[in-house]
């Protein structure tokens, strides 16, 4: 195999910066076609949430997603693993338990080799295999850039159902990953990265966020969600406005996946996706005066790829999140960043201080 292939350059956009910003995904979707109530449809359209769940009537729900981008590392074994452990996040999200995925897969097969796509499919099976589940085939198309990721099917009891519009006045919020991934990805695919720094945001991005499947059975987690491409002040105004509420978050707190950050920022080392994701929901975002808002804009905004769960928790269970975080390994991450203060008002869902 050509090990001089570099994956980031055959596509235009890259991971989950490929998203259609949500205002615009919002017009999309809104279509005029109006669809018969389903009682066993738990969550579908009428919510803004990461997967869609049908009741089984036992006891049991079934969560279906699927998710898929263009390559955000040149490895095609690495963009398989970040591609599939994305994909099935969405699952955990939501409190359940994966149990099967299907391949999606665009190739363009006049322009790259076979054998890099198997490595790609490879990099899928290894997760999946993580996972505990099978990959079970799936599609592919003869495409102009490569595309991959997967479908994903699996079980939640309903009691343990989380969606991302249930937060509570008073919730605690958690993040379990650190920001940052899209402005490193970037950086690399601009060839100003540190060698230091190389291989940081893809080890984040391969990692599985099935500490959700726990935190599924903690009655004191009202809300949950995954932050992907919309950034956290995206995928937390989702919460916000979902659940009602105002979200007050402390910027300074906010876990950064290196503290330097702000170099590659001084290089202009911002996705795309940043200045999209602020167009459609800065609106709803007040900054505090004192804050420099350019900065905590670019990070806060910034698009994530497989990045960690964003989890709205009861005080009163504070102790028993923590303690599931910590024995996880995800120490670094038990400490909240903010929490939900009442109802909103004047179209301000989030307040960052």
């Amino acid at each position: 195999m050509n090990t001089e292939v570099k994956l980031t350059q055959y596509s235009h956009g890259a991971g989950c910066g490929c998203k259609i910003a949500p205002n615009v995904l919002e017009e999309i979707i809104s279509t005029s076609i109006v669809m018969p109530d389903n009682d066993r449809l738990l969550v579908g359209n009428h919510s803004k949430d990461d997967a869609a769940v049908y009741d089984l009537g036992n006891g049991q729900a079934m969560i279906s997603t699927t998710d898929f981008f263009m390559p955000i590392v040149d490895d095609p074994f690495e963009f398989g693993r970040i591609a599939s452990a994305n994909a099935i996040s969405d699952v955990y999200a939501m409190g359940g338990k994966p149990v099967l995925a299907i391949a999606i897969l665009g190739w363009p097969i006049n322009v790259l080799p076979t054998e890099i796509a198997r490595k790609v499919v490879e990099g899928a099976q290894s997760i999946c295999l993580e996972a505990g589940i099978p990959l079970g085939g799936g599609h592919s198309i003869d495409a102009p850039e490569p595309i991959f990721g997967l479908a994903v099917s699996g079980l939640v009891d309903v009691v343990n159902l989380k969606t991302n519009n249930a937060a509570q006045d008073g919730d605690l919020l958690y993040l379990t990953k650190p920001l940052g991934v899209g402005i490193l990805t970037t950086a690399e695919k601009k060839g100003i990265l540190k060698e230091e720094h190389k291989g940081i945001a893809a080890r984040q991005m391969m990692q599985l966020n099935n500490i959700g499947q726990k935190l599924g059975a903690v009655t004191g987690v009202h809300a949950m969600t995954d932050v992907t491409g919309f950034g956290l002040l995206g995928h937390l105004t989702e919460m916000a406005e979902g659940s009602g509420l105002l979200a007050e978050i402390n910027f300074d707190i906010i876990p950064h996946i290196i503290p330097e950050l702000e170099f590659y920022l001084s290089l202009s080392s911002l996705p795309g996706g940043t200045a999209r994701n602020l167009k459609a929901y800065g609106h709803k975002i007040d900054f505090h005066k004192n804050l420099d808002g350019e900065r905590a804009r670019s990070i806060l905004a910034d698009p994530q790829t497989s990045g960690g769960l964003l989890i709205a928790v009861q005080p009163s269970c504070q102790n028993e999140v923590e303690e599931l975080l910590a024995n996880h390994g995800l120490g670094r991450f038990v400490h909240p960043i903010g929490r939900m203060v009442g109802e909103a008002g004047d179209g301000i869902f989030i307040k960052v201080n």
